[in-house]
């Protein structure tokens, strides 16, 4: 493990003069932007490898001890396979290191959250033998987090806002990330028109917690119509937004251009009011319905995905069958189900009633067979019906992608279909975890 602050040497070899950097992503969209921006800024100086590199640069995740752990093994595996090479962790896991929060053993270097826009400078003190931890930094102003994509994904992740006013009882990223900060207007859709201008036909608007969008000049909804603008853009999507962002003009948004994708990622994490108070969540079981409600009047076709964490302090069958009510009542398509793991320095690491591991697994278990077949009637509901599809690959005999309510759909086609194009697609049949169809003429009615 690093201690304390500074930086000291190691013997590391001669070095090339560009350094073959690897980057290894765990975690969120939010750590998967950033690793773009950094992809970025080292190819101006290094080169970037998918192995066999000089410097390994971890950008981790700190939300659940899983992650982190996954994050360890990889780590060790690579001190395993390349001793020579450094390894520079980075992100929200770089943050917990370098307070000391979590252990992380094979690290050689350190750089907390102040170092994604600088992190050719970070990868050449490691590259030239630096140990320890960098200098803590504050975070430079999002506008100047820009990120060129991923040429080998058809969808680029655009984050407009990081940190949060929040103070959920569990987290621990909202505390590694600071309080809630915001990219303008004019700088986010300058970056989106240059990620449209490199053949990107979807964007995905991100943030620790999007529902706190909030530059001078507006808001999450004024955000959507500025990008809209862009006549090449095929496709815009929101990421995760807490419930408290679904606004009137937001769903108006929505309803004015079908590019803007209706699926909605709504946080829920408890369906018992008891639990979410404890949690200090902002939101009520009946507020969250009603928003989902409120949606579905505006937006009838809109799908739902959800985080819920099972095993809280607290949580009893009684809170547990809440929440499978909740769960079942709204229909989700798609479900991410954690089990909660204390996180040193939240609230929560110190509640009592704490549930047992098997519980945990056994509630989790119960709550993907729900998503299961909820996500399966949510399909089955697709049959016979026309979808946009937006091509993303080839596969034997056909064709793979996303319908604008995020629903993987495979499907054949009479001729080539470009990647990066939308088609329509009539859906004739779905299995547990995907649509298929045939392709059909674009004018072929719904």
């Amino acid at each position: 493990m690093v201690h304390g602050e500074g930086v000291t040497q190691r013997e590391h070899g001669r070095g090339r003069e560009r350094p073959r950097v690897a980057l290894v992503t765990f975690g969120c969209r939010v750590n998967q932007y950033e690793t773009d921006v950094m992809r970025a800024r080292l190819a101006l100086t290094c080169e970037l490898v998918e192995q066999d590199a000089d410097v390994y640069v971890i950008n981790g995740c700190s939300v659940t001890a899983l992650a982190e752990r996954k994050a360890r093994q990889v780590a060790r595996r690579l001190r395993l396979a390349a001793p020579s090479a450094s390894l520079l962790v980075v992100g929200c896991l770089g943050e917990a290191v370098a307070r000391s929060l979590t252990p992380f053993p094979h690290a050689d270097l350190v750089a907390g959250r102040g170092w994604t826009t600088d992190i050719a400078r970070a990868v050449a003190a490691a590259h030239a033998g630096a140990r320890g931890l960098l200098p803590s930094r504050e975070p430079t102003s999002l506008d100047e987090e820009t990120t060129d994509g991923d040429p080998r994904r058809v969808r680029a992740v655009l984050k407009v806002q990081d940190g949060c006013s929040g103070a959920c009882a569990y987290c621990r990223p909202v505390r590694l990330r600071g309080a809630s900060r915001s990219k303008g207007i004019d700088a986010a859709v300058a970056e989106a028109r240059a990620l449209v201008a490199r053949g990107v036909p979807e964007i995905v608007l991100t943030g620790v917690n999007l529902a706190e969008y909030a530059p001078p000049e507006g808001d999450l909804a004024r955000l959507a119509r500025r990008l809209l603008e862009i006549p090449e853009l095929a496709r815009l999507r929101l990421a995760s937004l807490n419930v408290s962002g679904v606004s009137p003009d937001l769903l108006d948004a929505f309803a004015a251009d079908r590019r803007f994708a209706p699926h909605f990622h709504l946080p829920l994490q408890s369906g018992d009011d008891r639990i979410l108070r404890a949690m200090r969540r902002t939101h009520a079981v009946a507020t969250y319905v009603r928003a989902v409600e409120r949606i579905r009047e505006r937006l009838p076709d809109a799908t739902f995905g959800a985080d819920v964490l099972v095993g809280f302090p607290g949580e009893d069958d009684d809170a547990f069958a809440a929440t499978c009510r909740v769960v079942e009542t709204v229909g989700f398509a798609n479900l991410h189900i954690f089990r909660y793991s204390p996180r040193t320095e939240t609230e929560a690491a110190g509640l009592p009633n704490a549930v047992p591991e098997a519980t945990k697994q056994a509630r989790a278990a119960r709550l993907d067979d729900l998503a299961t077949e909820l996500r399966r009637r949510v399909l089955d509901a697709r049959r016979g019906k026309a979808e946009d599809v937006l091509v993303e690959a080839r596969r034997a005999g056909g064709f793979c992608g996303h319908t604008a309510g995020y629903l993987e759909t495979r499907f054949v086609a009479p001729d080539d279909v470009p990647i990066g194009s939308v088609c329509r697609v009539e859906i004739t049949g779905a299995t547990d975890h995907r649509l298929e169809g045939v392709k059909v003429d674009p004018h072929h009615p719904d």
